[in-house]
């Protein structure tokens, strides 16, 4: 099975300030349910794996939540993509659980749920703490150079913060290229 773990904010959608709260300002990427599609489409199955610390700090309510994923989903869907599942992390990172990435927890439920050992896993995300979590399971590492990481020229060799193995792409269309290209 083929199976990608991305990140939400910044991989997805732009990073936004103040964070998403509702559906109206939840804004996609250029081109990337596109690519979602294409990976989908390719025989990928694509998890979303995401901290959600406002749910935490009273920002953000489940309903709400649930409301900005279903409009995410329904764009998708409409481009021929879907994504199978969400994971999520509704703690704020001083609660200290074991599943706030960078910690592994999430990776660790998906790994549970399709079971799948993490060197079988594609980890894709634009932040630090999503690609260390999938590094603490073994997974191919795949950066997109958009949301936090968007000074990152994708060409240049990467700075020693990143896993070692991470490969970086200009963007999540990009990635999918990558990703679906033969084997030479």
């Amino acid at each position: 099975m083929k199976l990608a773990i991305l990140d939400r904010d910044g991989t997805l959608n732009a990073l936004a300030d103040p964070p998403i709260t509702t559906p109206e300002q939840w804004q996609p990427l250029p081109g990337a349910l596109q690519a979602l599609a294409r990976l989908t489409q390719a025989g990928w199955r694509v998890v979303l794996s995401t901290n959600q610390p406002l749910l935490a700090r009273g920002r953000l309510t489940m309903p709400a939540l649930v409301r900005i994923h279903v409009r995410m989903q329904r764009e998708l869907a409409a481009l021929g993509g879907r994504i199978d599942a969400f994971f999520l992390c509704p703690h704020d990172v001083a609660d200290g659980c074991d599943c706030h990435k960078p910690a592994p927890g999430l990776m660790r439920q998906i790994e549970e749920r399709y079971g799948v050992a993490g060197s079988e896993l594609t980890v894709i995300g634009s932040c630090l703490a999503h690609l260390r979590a999938g590094a603490a399971v073994g997974a191919a590492l795949h950066l997109v150079c958009t949301g936090e990481a968007q000074a990152v020229d994708a060409r240049a060799p990467l700075a020693s913060a990143w896993p070692p193995g991470t490969r970086a792409h200009a963007s999540l269309a990009a990635c999918v290229d990558a990703l679906l290209r033969p084997a030479a």
